[in-house]
């Protein structure tokens, strides 16, 4: 079994240092090519490559295997050349000796883009990247900034809102104080953070189309969705309205009063979007599924659970008046477990007319399952 102990040389610093010809093959050949290198550059990490190749090969002899150790070095003016080149050299190599496979030794992550080159002709065992003991991490951190920065996704995601956030700085710091320039430098940042990890972008990306498609298969979802949209933000303008100033550093009972106000609203936009996506899939199937059929007693049981404890909060501080019903007052707890009732039964409600109508209209799935168990 032959070994080819290759050092690979893609930038070619050996042929412009020393201007010998490549491939450089056999054992006096790269030990000379290693003083020559040497006295030229003392301080080129390729010398290192070199001595290992040489010590790898050592090994290998030691172990009573036959290896033979080479150098090829890419030659041209530009990638693609040197590729090239460096692919003649190891077909050249390959004619003279016929390894079984080889050993590639590098010394920086350049050299190894020359590995999928040097695998389409030969098996590669193995892959021995050198670094020079003092210098490993200023060279490793070197790499990893280099890969991130040939990254496009990465350096949008990070460097485009860092560089923002950099230049917005110093116009906060002579507008505002340091308190708030920092705050807004913050949220402008976790926004960014916020906006790629719940994967925003994607979701904008496809909305274009989503809307176009829904639109052309005339789906009733489009025009319900932005109803809901308008009802929402009638909601959550008539809540900011209901929030009366904080008093006694009490934060919970402004609370209370946004969702008290609000939630009517936010309930109703929920129950028009589902209305719209049900109707779309009454149009488009002859079933129903159950969470379309069981999303709209939910919403309602959910409603009415959350302005019934707002309520129950805003009437222990006075803040909205004791139910009267045919004259009797009703007490907050007591409204708050009519409230809550009210909203168990809608949700039981809701389970038993969707496992009715699923009883009533089975699916294909759940037919063909009866017509093999028959069988």
């Amino acid at each position: 079994m032959t070994t080819l102990v290759l050092c690979v040389d893609r930038a070619d610093d050996i042929g412009r240092t020393v201007g010998v010809s490549m491939p450089v093959d056999g054992w006096d050949a790269v030990r000379s090519l290693v003083t020559e290198v040497g006295l030229a550059d003392p301080e080129d990490s390729t010398v290192n490559c070199l001595l290992e190749a040489l010590r790898v090969t050592r090994d290998l002899r030691s172990d009573d295997e036959e290896a033979i150790v080479a150098v090829v070095s890419g030659a041209g003016d530009s990638a693609v050349n040197a590729d090239r080149s460096v692919a003649a050299q190891i077909d050249d190599l390959l004619d003279r000796y016929a390894p079984d496979s080889a050993i590639i030794v590098t010394d920086s992550a350049d050299d190894e883009r020359l590995v999928p080159i040097i695998e389409s002709r030969l098996p590669v065992d193995s892959v021995d990247r050198v670094v020079v003991r003092q210098a490993r991490d200023i060279e490793s951190t070197y790499y990893l900034l280099k890969q991130f920065l040939a990254d496009e996704e990465l350096r949008s995601t990070v460097l485009v809102p860092l560089g923002i956030g950099l230049l917005l700085l110093p116009v906060l710091l002579v507008r505002f104080s340091l308190g708030v320039a920092l705050a807004g430098l913050a949220s402008l940042l976790g926004a960014a953070v916020l906006y790629k990890g719940l994967a925003i972008d994607d979701h904008l990306a496809r909305l274009p189309d989503q809307i176009r498609d829904a639109l052309y298969s005339g789906q009733v979802s489009v025009v319900t969705y932005a109803v809901a949209g308008g009802l929402a933000l009638v909601g959550l303008f008539l809540g900011g309205l209901a929030v009366s100033p904080v008093a006694d550093g009490v934060v919970l009972v402004p609370i209370m009063q946004f969702f008290y106000s609000s939630i009517p609203w936010l309930a109703l936009a929920a129950l028009t979007a589902s209305a719209g996506r049900l109707l779309d899939e009454l149009i488009d199937a002859d079933r129903i599924p159950r969470p379309y059929l069981n999303l709209p007693f939910g919403v309602v049981a959910l409603g009415l659970v959350v302005r019934g404890f707002a309520g129950y909060f805003l009437e222990r501080e006075n803040v909205l008046p004791h139910l009267q019903v045919a004259g009797v007052t009703v007490q907050p707890t007591e409204r708050l477990a009519l409230f809550v009732v009210t909203a168990i039964v809608i949700s039981l409600v809701g389970v038993r007319v969707a496992a009715k109508v699923a009883h009533d209209h089975p699916s294909e799935e759940d037919t063909d399952a009866e017509a093999v168990d028959r069988s």
